[in-house]
């Protein structure tokens, strides 16, 4: 299934001004520095359809200090990452699945690389109406903890890997091939148990597995975990490093990535705050599951002995709990209130909006939640507070304030941006 690709005017751009813009939007720096410019218009009521409220800061911050708190006494928060999903009330799920790992395996860090990726890519909003039974353990999940386990039993059923003796792995041929059918089969997906965007999905890991094809030896079936560990030279990277090398290697892959003049940017959205922008102008980048999927390669690097540095090189995740936790606690406040009942589409100005001042105001709550936990930097990076944290909290406000637990705006969910 090949979707429309949104594309951005730039008629009056040379082909070399339009890699330049490409490029300088690939990277952390880029999502801090376009969603600020956001959050500096809000500071002077220059938005269209909200206004900050920074004296809740610091409530919020109390908040999200408690919930951390109450989910980790010992304040020994583990990294927001995919692997949490997978530690169910059930237990972990990848210990018995895939046993546990041994520091310095490379052979099982590939594995988890290729679960990671796989996984991360199938979480994108699942709503309010599907549910996954685990028949192993004979528990029922929902979201993104029904998303996890899903995508695991299908990981290890051997659905993403071409070689029957390797059911482990992941490859491009298997991803190739995969048709909405078997997707809907692996995630439960029925009249009665709907899920948004299967076939953005699958658009999704068909282009995963076709970006992963060598260009000049179609034998070769390369893996998530090629395409990830080639970017690293040594034992140490940089996240913002990380995440450019993954950006540079799938920003092709997203079904409604944004383009411009022929080059491909991927999750990037428009907005006026951003017009001041030399290249690419009024273009806002968030590289939301891009980042999520690095903060999910944190630990699979780990166990085969690669660390990732620098972890607040990366920013705060432009989704919906978090930028649902700003909205529900009054920091972030629509203009007009009826703005919370619209469908809104993951591209409409509104949510690029809430998106840049989402990732801008984690920044300014960072600092606030680590004086009330008294901890330093180094010890809460934003990957801890998200876990420790934002993201719970803003699941736990939704759940107060809403019957279905929904976000606080309706979203058009299409199964490959939040």
């Amino acid at each position: 299934m090949t979707l429309p690709r949104p594309v951005v005017d730039s008629s009056k751009v040379t082909d070399s001004e339009s890699v330049a813009a490409a490029l300088s939007l690939l990277s952390a720096s880029a999502v801090r520095e376009r969603c600020h410019w956001v959050l500096e218009a809000a500071r002077s009521d220059g938005l269209t359809h909200f206004r900050v409220n920074l004296d809740a800061l610091p409530a919020c911050a109390t908040l999200v200090a408690n919930e951390t708190r109450s989910n980790y006494p010992d304040l020994d928060v583990p990294y927001h990452s995919r692997w949490r999903h997978f530690e169910t009330r059930a237990g972990d799920l990848t210990k018995t699945t895939l046993g546990k790992p041994v520091p310095g395996d490379l052979e099982y860090s590939r594995v988890a690389i290729d679960l990671s990726v796989v996984s991360v890519l199938l979480d994108a909003g699942a709503g309010g109406a599907w549910r996954y039974r685990d028949e192993i353990t004979q528990t029922q999940y929902e979201r993104s903890e029904g998303l996890a386990v899903a995508s695991l039993r299908m990981f290890d059923s051997g659905l993403f890997s071409s070689d029957p003796g390797q059911r482990h792995r992941v490859d491009s041929a298997a991803l190739s091939r995969l048709d909405a059918s078997q997707l809907q089969t692996g995630l439960q997906v029925t009249e009665g148990n709907t899920l948004p965007g299967i076939n953005e999905r699958v658009t999704l890991l068909n282009a995963l597995g076709h970006a992963l094809s060598h260009p000049s030896r179609a034998d070769v079936l390369e893996r998530p975990a090629d395409l990830v560990l080639n970017g690293i030279d040594g034992d140490t990277i940089r996240a913002d490093e990380l995440l450019s090398h993954v950006l540079r290697k799938l920003n092709s892959i997203w079904p409604q990535g944004l383009y411009y003049n022929d080059q491909p940017l991927g999750d990037v959205g428009c907005h006026p705050a951003a017009d001041q922008a030399q290249f690419a102008s009024g273009l806002v980048p968030f590289h939301k599951l891009s980042q999520w999927l690095v903060y999910s390669l944190l630990e699979p690097l780990e166990w085969g002995g690669i660390v990732v540095t620098e972890l607040d090189g990366l920013t705060g995740l432009a989704e919906y709990r978090n930028g649902g936790l700003l909205i529900d606690s009054g920091v972030i406040l629509p203009v007009d209130p009826s703005l919370c009942d619209q469908p809104l589409a993951p591209d409409s100005e509104p949510i690029v909006e809430w998106r840049a001042l989402t990732v801008a105001l984690l920044d300014e709550l960072a600092p606030l939640v680590r004086n009330c936990l008294g901890v330093n930097t180094p010890a809460f990076p934003l990957a801890r507070m998200l876990q420790g944290g934002t993201w719970s909290a803003g699941r736990r406000l939704a759940k107060e304030k809403r019957k279905n637990g929904a976000p606080p705006l309706t979203l058009k969910l299409t199964g490959t941006v939040f």
